[in-house]
């Protein structure tokens, strides 16, 4: 898997896509723990749920299904006056798109199982085949040492430099946007 770090950076970047309307606290929190609320799952080996098991690491929790599922509830149960509107769509689609970057990420990592992502319909677990960011070790014992240097190095690269530049474009963007649109003072 993919740290917390990356995970909860990967929604920051994604959210910088939204005005600044609506990208609130509890929007930010929302989308980060929407990315990081897949690894739940690891509470399963406490229980004896084996990894390859439907509700084990990497499994139903990673699918597109769950992201869709927890794209609608997050937004129907922190912003239901948007819910049926424009707005709630949008919403929807960001938490999806949070949670779902979770197994995408986890998918491009160079260890584990893969990720069941049409689970329950198919329960295979995937893998890219482009796999360059170092696997996170499961405990956060285990994750200070140099095991947790390579990983974060790793995704520096894969992650962390293409999520700022993604939040560079999004600000470029905004910014050619809003002075493009006429000021009133200067219209006859």
């Amino acid at each position: 898997m993919a740290s917390i770090f990356a995970h909860g950076l990967t929604a920051f970047a994604l959210g910088k896509t939204f005005s600044k309307e609506i990208t609130t606290y509890k929007f930010w929190l929302l989308g980060m723990a929407c990315s990081i609320l897949p690894d739940a799952d690891v509470i399963g080996f406490k229980f004896g749920i084996a990894y390859e098991d439907f509700w084990g690491h990497r499994g139903f929790s990673h699918s597109l299904v769950f992201a869709l599922l927890l794209g609608v509830l997050v937004t129907f149960i922190f912003y239901n006056k948007q819910f049926f509107y424009k707005a709630g769509l949008s919403l929807i689609l960001y938490f999806t798109i949070c949670t779902a970057s979770h197994g995408i990420l986890d998918a491009m990592t160079s260890g584990g199982l893969g990720i069941a992502f049409f689970s329950p319909i198919d329960d295979t677990r995937y893998f890219f085949p482009w796999r360059p960011i170092q696997v996170s070790p499961i405990g956060f014992s285990k994750f200070f040492g140099i095991w947790g240097i390579k990983v974060l190095l790793s995704e520096l690269i894969w992650i962390g430099i293409p999520a700022g530049m993604y939040i560079l474009a999004m600000r470029y963007l905004k910014k050619k946007k809003t002075s493009s649109i006429p000021n009133d003072k200067n219209i006859d």
